[in-house]
């Protein structure tokens, strides 16, 4: 019978090597009574939903240094946070999290609750991101599982079984390790562990804290898991923007509809993107329209998207269908979701502007 994974072990390994992350309490400041703010937790976990660290640090940073607790991201406004979220990508998260806030600082007195099922009635919360707050913030003994546990559960204990059918065999196996003591910093060591020894390539199974009982290393299937059921071709659709600068530098901009893709984010007023053809679609304000030569490209989770750019100039007093004008002053590109900066770079790169 194989020796079976010890949360100890693992838990050795992440004193001497835990990442240094801004969201993060270390192992030797926890234990030394410094306790991690659960404002902190929680935005972070909101902000790594499929997203990369190294692309949700200098976000968090911005967000914790304009919004410092709860109370004053519950106040803030819609546009701000939404602004502040541009380029970071499934914009239901920035939505959620503003309903998040306000309801802590209205109903919670400030205070995230601690337990896990309390955690799961808050917007934007699901089982994995109440499993984290519960267990980083609070120490409680919930199962954390993302993507770097399910990989290392799956090599641990050489499950076969493709993702995701294997997610509630990977999350019951994830249980049974998951320790009273220390479980927060559990939580985060095996999220370490995955990141960083136990990788989707090459992993360094040599200095692995858990090499000893790994079934899949001793059965030479390691770099074969997890396994994964074969995803499906993405589509591509196609859409028209118009860009439209007024002779004064505002540019015609409308916020698009809260629910839906992109939604709550400012953007380019134009068609609905479907499969097949650009379909037709007036213009929103009346101008000499010319297309641009280049394609915006985008690819989101489910399609990829390519956008026919039209721009124009038109006077001072042209009144547009949809949207309104934002002076020079008003407007900042950086507040754009990505697809929408690209058809603007696009179309300020053809103007020389």
């Amino acid at each position: 019978m194989c020796e079976q994974p010890k949360a100890a072990d693992l838990l050795e390994w992440y004193d001497r090597h835990a990442r240094a992350m801004p969201w993060r309490v270390g192992p030797a400041d926890r234990q030394a009574g410094v306790l991690p703010d659960p404002y902190r937790v929680w935005l972070s976990e909101i902000m790594l939903q499929q997203t990369t660290v190294a692309a949700v640090k200098d976000y968090f940073l911005r967000f914790t240094a304009r919004w410092p607790t709860v109370q004053d991201l519950a106040a803030a406004k819609d546009a701000d946070v939404m602004g502040e979220w541009a380029g970071l990508g499934y914009y239901a998260r920035a939505r959620n999290l503003l309903k998040c806030a306000r309801l802590v600082a209205q109903d919670h007195q400030g205070q995230f609750p601690r337990h896990y099922d309390d955690l799961l009635k808050l917007p934007g919360i699901g089982p994995y991101t109440a499993g984290a707050v519960s267990a980083i913030a609070f120490d409680q003994p919930s199962t954390v599982v993302d993507g770097n546990v399910e990989r290392v559960m799956a090599r641990v204990y050489d499950v076969h079984t493709p993702l995701p059918v294997a997610k509630p065999e990977l999350t019951q196996l994830a249980a049974e390790l998951t320790p009273s003591k220390r479980p927060g910093d559990y939580a985060q060591a095996v999220m370490d562990l995955g990141a960083t020894i136990c990788t989707p390539k090459n992993p360094a199974c040599g200095i692995c804290p858990w090499r000893t009982p790994c079934q899949g290393r001793a059965n030479g299937t390691a770099t074969e898991l997890p396994k994964k059921t074969p995803k499906k071709p993405k589509p591509t659709r196609f859409g028209t923007v118009y860009i439209a600068r007024r002779v004064d530098g505002a540019i015609l901009l409308e916020r698009r509809p809260d629910s839906g893709l992109l939604g709550g984010m400012l953007g380019w007023p134009g068609s609905d993107w479907q499969e097949g053809s650009v379909p037709d679609h007036s213009a929103p304000i009346r101008a000499e329209w010319k297309i641009l030569p280049t394609e915006a490209r985008h690819t989101f989770t489910h399609f990829h998207l390519r956008l026919t750019v039209k721009t124009a100039l038109v006077p001072m007093d042209r009144a547009p269908k949809v949207g309104a004008f934002l002076t020079l002053d008003e407007f900042r590109p950086s507040d754009l979701p990505t697809v929408m900066r690209k058809a603007f770079d696009l179309a300020s790169a053809k103007s020389g502007n």
